[in-house]
Parts: structure tokens; C-alpha cells; sequence
């Protein structure tokens, strides 16, 4: 039970969110910016760096409110994988060092059989897919210890290097019904399992180290709570804001994420399944492209990429269902669900002279939607979403637009962060459905034009 403040800590790809909560309000927040090192191949952050850059973001915060925290917990990407080697490199699920070896790897029968016991797709995201390619290439001392950005954490605050099952679902080495490191997985790495860290549950509690606490003036009856994974959380965090267990982010990428009770697998598609907590998963299928997509439109087929959302609206209003037959793929930046493939590509399709450039940016947006309405149909099929985006759905004609896509009602999460998806997992409140939100509700006669737009789009 949270007494006093709670201090949520959320490591991202691109940035460390800090939030202080009390009673459901936000109290206080920052956000600190994070390197990414490497190139096309290979994406890695510096654990130093980032450990040095949330210490100054932790002191940045009053002392009068530090001193009324009385909770801890972290909420860190997935997939990551850092080689205990003291460089303290941690390589991110961007990462594509192992794709030739994952590629393989998927050929074999085993790929079908680690996939159902880990529940996490065959792809060279995976913390599986590194340490693959790793222990193929014998980069790395036999015996060496493998952790993650959760790992980090934990030792920095506790001394003690432990994950908890949440992030350990997402890396392919854990068994998701046993809830332990597969000793099956492990053997065919050649990993042993006091080679990872140690496995806890996502409410698990430590003591902090007395000379952490010193130095960011927290009071000695402060906890650490372990907490879990960005993406599950953000699901929980939707489902408590509306009140719908499926739930659709829009950011640079995209996701479509579900809160069960069972596992729920698919061979050929390969969605997502991992714990959250006791008795609670989420099953989902992410995208490479999203918001990052409607980026590369807003700068090379517009004239003012900063007035790009402004003028949307107009854009909509001015052009018509399926932008007169031109179709757009939006693999700009290959494709995870469905696909799995770093080499899939995108592009216009049926472009004629008579296309304008209005036309194209249209179909660039269903092309996003479109792509996204399969995994909907994959995850959620027929269910209400909860939605939330970095800006996406805050231009209401896009929501609008993603309710005739989809055919379901979307309704607009204002609380989706991974922080308040942590507070609410470790002080489960009273359901809290927010009386303002905005729904957006599918137009009938729009939905199945799309319905119709959507059977061959793909083709």
C-alpha cells in the first residue's frame, strides 16, 4: 500500500520519464533525453550515461518532495541485453546485430516451439535473438553474465541484480507458464541460469542502499518495488483511464495491446503475450511504423513539415475515401507484426499522372491506419480501444478517421504513461474511467468503404 508519494521511473528508448504521484494526481514530472550509439546495424545506449543522467534528473526533483516519497518502482523498455563485460553497453530491441542468425534460426522446428513457450515472437528485437548471435559469433568471454536495463537498475538502487517477470517475458528465454528462465532455451544458447539474474515477481520489494538514500535525501522507511515492462504497463495505464481492456498507442511506432487472463498465441502471425501479474497478461502486436511515417510525409511531401498536424483537417476534408485509388505501404522502416521482416519495404501502389500530392499524403495515413486495422483484427477484433498517442489522436479528424478505419468506438486515454500503469499496479486504486474522455465513434457508411478498401490493400 503506497502511504505517502510514489515516484515512478519509466527508462525508455529515447528518454527517462520521472513522475511523483499522489493520490492520482501528478505532483511532479521531467523527462530527460537519452544517446543512442551505433549505426544502421547496431543501436546501444551507455549505462554509465544513462545512470549518470537519472541521478541528476533524481536531484533535479525539490528535496521537499524527495523527502515524501515512500515508493520506488521502474518501468524499462524491452529486449534489451548488456553484457556484463564492465563497458556497460546495452543494446536496445533496435538493434539488428542478429538478424541473419534469427533468420536461421526461424527455419529450424524450434522456432515454433520456443515461441509458444516464451510467448514472444522469433524476431531480432529479442534479447534471444542477441544472445544467439552473440554466442554463435562467440563475441563475448564463455561464462560471461547477461542482464538488461531492469538489471541495471536494481543493482544500482538495491544491490541486487534481479528482473522481474514482466520484462523477463519479453526477452524469449522465459518459460511464460512455468514462470522461470527455460532451462530448453537456455541449453540450445549454451547459457546457464545463473548466467541471468534472478527471477521476481512485478510487486517484489527491496531495501534501498543506505548510500543511495543518502545521497537523494529519501527517508529510511522508503521501498523499491521492482515493477515491470513499459508496454504492459502503458496497457494497464489505458485500462484504467477508459476502462477497456484493449487498448492502441500511436507514437513513432504503434501497438495494439489486450489485458487477459490466458495466454493467448498465434503461430503464423506472432503476436505478443507477456505477464503483467498474477493472473493478468497482455497480448499484443506492436509496428515499426507509426508516427514515424507520417514524419517522413510531413517532411518530403509537404511544404511546411511543422504546420503538418495544423493542416491535416483540411487535408481530410479536401480529399476523399482511398485517395482516389492510390494506395500507400508503410514499411518504411521494415515491419514487425505481421510480417517479422527487417527487409520488407514500402511504397505508393497504382500511382498515376493524375494523382496529387494531397492524394498521396491522404494515402499515407490510411496506409498507417490500415496496416494497424489488421493488427486490431489480430489482437482485438470487434472490441471498443482504448487509444492513446504522442499526438495522433489529439487531431480529432485522425481519431475520427481511425474509428471509420477500425469500425470499433476509440476512446481517448489522457492517463497512458508506463508511470501511472505502475502506480495503478502497485496501488490498485478504484477503477477510475474518466467522465470527460473523448470517443470517437465509427461513421457506418465510411466503415465499410474501408471494409472494402482494406480486402486487397495489401495485395
Amino acid at each position: 500500500m503506497i502511504l505517502s508519494v510514489f515516484l515512478g521511473i519509466d527508462i525508455g528508448t529515447t528518454a527517462i520519464k520521472l513522475g511523483l504521484i499522489k493520490e492520482n494526481e501528478l505532483l511532479y514530472s521531467s523527462e530527460l533525453l537519452l544517446q543512442t550509439y551505433g549505426d544502421d546495424r547496431i543501436k546501444y545506449q551507455d549505462g554509465n550515461e544513462l545512470l549518470a543522467i537519472l541521478q541528476a534528473g533524481l536531484l533535479a526533483i525539490p528535496i521537499e518532495l524527495r523527502q515524501q516519497v515512500r515508493t520506488i518502482s521502474f518501468s524499462t523498455a524491452m529486449h534489451s541485453l548488456m553484457p556484463d563485460d564492465g563497458r556497460k553497453q546495452i543494446f536496445l530491441w533496435s538493434d539488428l546485430q542478429a538478424a541473419t542468425s534469427i533468420d536461421r534460426f526461424k527455419q529450424m522446428d524450434l522456432a515454433a516451439h520456443f515461441y509458444k513457450l516464451s510467448g514472444t515472437p522469433i524476431h531480432a528485437m529479442s534479447t534471444f535473438a542477441k544472445l544467439l548471435y552473440f554466442q554463435e559469433n562467440e563475441i563475448y568471454p564463455a561464462g560471461i553474465h547477461w542482464y538488461g536495463i531492469k538489471e541495471l537498475l536494481m543493482e544500482y538502487f538495491t544491490g541486487e541484480t534481479v528482473i522481474d517477470y514482466a520484462t523477463a517475458s519479453a526477452t524469449g528465454l522465459f518459460d511464460l507458464r512455468e514462470k522461470q528462465w527455460s532451462e530448453e532455451i537456455l541449453e540450445f544458447l549454451g547459457v546457464k541460469p545463473d548466467r541471468l539474474a534472478s527471477l521476481v515477481d512485478t510487486g517484489q520489494c527491496f531495501e534501498m542502499l543506505p548510500d543511495k538514500r543518502d545521497l537523494f535525501g529519501f527517508t529510511p522507511d522508503v521501498k523499491v518495488v521492482i515493477g515491470a515492462s513499459d508496454g504492459t504497463l502503458a496497457a494497464y495505464a489505458s485500462y484504467y483511464s477508459t476502462g477497456r481492456t484493449a487498448s492502441l498507442t500511436i507514437g513513432t511506432s504503434a501497438a495494439v495491446r489486450q489485458i487477459t487472463k490466458r495466454i493467448q498465441l498465434d503461430q503464423k502471425k506472432q503476436n505478443f503475450c507477456y505477464y503483467l501479474k498474477d493472473g493478468l497478461l497482455v497480448s499484443g502486436a506492436p509496428s515499426n511504423n507509426g508516427g514515424v511515417v507520417l514524419a517522413w510525409a510531413a517532411n518530403h511531401l509537404t511544404e511546411n513539415p511543422a504546420r503538418f498536424y495544423e493542416r491535416l483537417p483540411k487535408l481530410l476534408t479536401e480529399t476523399e475515401i482511398g485517395a482516389n485509388g492510390l494506395r500507400f505501404w508503410p514499411y518504411l522502416n521494415g515491419e514487425r507484426a505481421p510480417y517479422w521482416s527487417n527487409e520488407i519495404k514500402g511504397g505508393f501502389y497504382d500511382l498515376t499522372l493524375q494523382h496529387t500530392r494531397n492524394d498521396m499524403l491522404r494515402s499515407v495515413i490510411e496506409g498507417v491506419l490500415l496496416n494497424i486495422r489488421r493488427l486490431v483484427e489480430l489482437v482485438a477484433k470487434g472490441e471498443e480501444l482504448s487509444v492513446s498517442s504522442g499526438g495522433f489522436f489529439q487531431t480529432t479528424e485522425l481519431g475520427q478517421l481511425a474509428a471509420d478505419v477500425f469500425g470499433v468506438k476509440c476512446c481517448y486515454a489522457q492517463q497512458n504513461e508506463p508511470i501511472f500503469g505502475l502506480y495503478y499496479l502497485l496501488e490498485q486504486p478504484e477503477l477510475m474511467i474518466e467522465e470527460s474522455q473523448q470517443i470517437f465513434l465509427p461513421d457506418l457508411s465510411n466503415h465499410a468503404a474501408y471494409d472494402q478498401i482494406a480486402e486487397n490493400y495489401f495485395d
